[in-house]
């Protein structure tokens, strides 16, 4: 019995454009990638779940591009819920689009309001855009959206959440009704399929691994430690790394006091957060890419918009708030058919937000142990004390 591979060259791809792939050196199609180009290639509405890492921007790229290639005068929208990985799909998609000379642009907040105007005026053909700053163009009349043709939602359950919900409404209310929809995240949990859904025309929903599934090449730790022993452990844990290290804080203040800390260390750190430029946060992965810096503080900004082939460890020093981003955050390591590690430190109060992950990722993650730093168990949960009410028989005096 032969085997045949799988290839792009059967996957209904125009000649030009699977040149294009070739010159990439891209011969073997992704599971996610296999099973939503044809389908989207036809024009049919997707709803894709698949592990961070896996190429779902080609899954849906390859086919907004030949689409629009193929018909002259609409136009392609892809809305993202971060400025990294506005620019990171950027990136991604101007891989391919010299196949039928075609134009993107970004546009984000923090950049500059004109520069993107002089670049609208262009008429691009796709706009990889945040939803808040492509509102404030919409509000300004600097941009029509009346000839999108693709409308793409990447990481979709960020992006249809309560808070992103409101500003993806007011854009789907002047986009034409009859267009290609496709929604892509590792995690669409069941009522984000119910909202997208009432806006797509019967979409095919392709799932490569069940919502919230971790990337299989990323082992996991865990190390119970009291909070004011975190940055002794975690001192303790780099020494036996000596790759790139993503390293994820709950908030702007705690990722400046970690890279302090790790600075005084004599390691090469820097920061990604809200309160940086997007300058500074360009700067920043820049010299994560390129090994300047060994290690890459950063909030969950950083979760779902930093594409680096090679991250050795991903720690959560903190905890995600949203226990979905769990899955996110360790996704960054362990990419592109490499192994990675991912550690997290939880405190004793923490194990219901523990179990609240594992229950996302439907395994338990083992329990780690350093020699130098105390071991620590959870807490037990807080036994609820009943007791049967009487009233009170006594009387007040007047």
């Amino acid at each position: 019995m032969t085997h045949t591979q799988i290839t792009f060259h059967n996957h209904g791809i125009e000649p030009n454009l699977l040149a294009m792939i070739d010159g990439l050196k891209f011969t073997t199609p992704t599971p996610i990638q296999h099973k939503v180009i044809p389908c989207a290639i036809e024009g049919k509405d997707i709803i894709g779940v698949a592990q961070t890492g896996t190429g779902k921007t080609l899954a849906f790229g390859i086919p907004m591009v030949q689409r629009l290639g193929l018909a002259p005068g609409r136009r392609g929208l892809v809305l993202v819920p971060t400025r990294e990985l506005a620019l990171q799909v950027n990136d991604a998609l101007q891989k391919i689009t010299p196949a039928y000379k075609m134009r993107t642009t970004v546009v984000i907040g923090g950049a500059s309001m004109h520069e993107q105007l002089l670049r609208l005026k262009q008429n691009p053909h796709i706009i990889i855009a945040t939803p808040g700053r492509l509102n404030d163009h919409i509000e300004h009349h600097y941009l029509r959206l009346d000839n999108v043709g693709i409308l793409v939602l990447d990481e979709a359950d960020r992006m249809l959440d309560m808070g992103f919900l409101p500003q993806i409404e007011r854009i789907l209310k002047i986009i034409p009704r009859q267009r290609q929809t496709m929604l892509f995240s590792a995690t669409i949990p069941p009522s984000v399929v119910k909202i997208a859904s009432r806006h797509m025309q019967m979409p095919v929903q392709t799932e490569i691994a069940p919502s919230g599934t971790a990337a299989e090449l990323v082992s996991q730790e865990l190390f119970i430690v009291r909070h004011e022993m975190k940055g002794s452990l975690l001192n303790e844990l780099l020494k036996q790394y000596s790759g790139p290290v993503l390293l994820f804080v709950r908030t702007k203040r705690s990722a400046a006091r970690v890279a302090r800390l790790l600075k005084t260390n004599g390691l090469s750190v820097a920061e990604i957060h809200a309160d940086r430029s997007l300058g500074q946060r360009k700067d920043a992965l820049r010299g994560f890419k390129s090994g300047q810096y060994r290690i890459l503080v950063a909030t969950d900004i950083a979760a779902r918009g930093i594409d680096v082939t090679g991250i050795e460890l991903v720690v959560n020093y903190d905890l995600p708030d949203d226990p979905e981003n769990y899955v996110h955050r360790i996704g960054r390591t362990g990419r592109a058919g490499k192994e990675g590690h991912a550690i997290s430190l939880a405190t004793p109060d923490q194990g219901q937000d523990v179990r609240r992950i594992e229950q996302i990722i439907r395994t338990t993650i083992p329990l780690g142990a350093h020699p130098k730093i105390p071991a620590e168990k959870f807490y037990a949960p807080a036994k609820v004390m009943t007791r049967s009410f009487r009233p009170s028989r006594r009387r007040w005096r007047r």
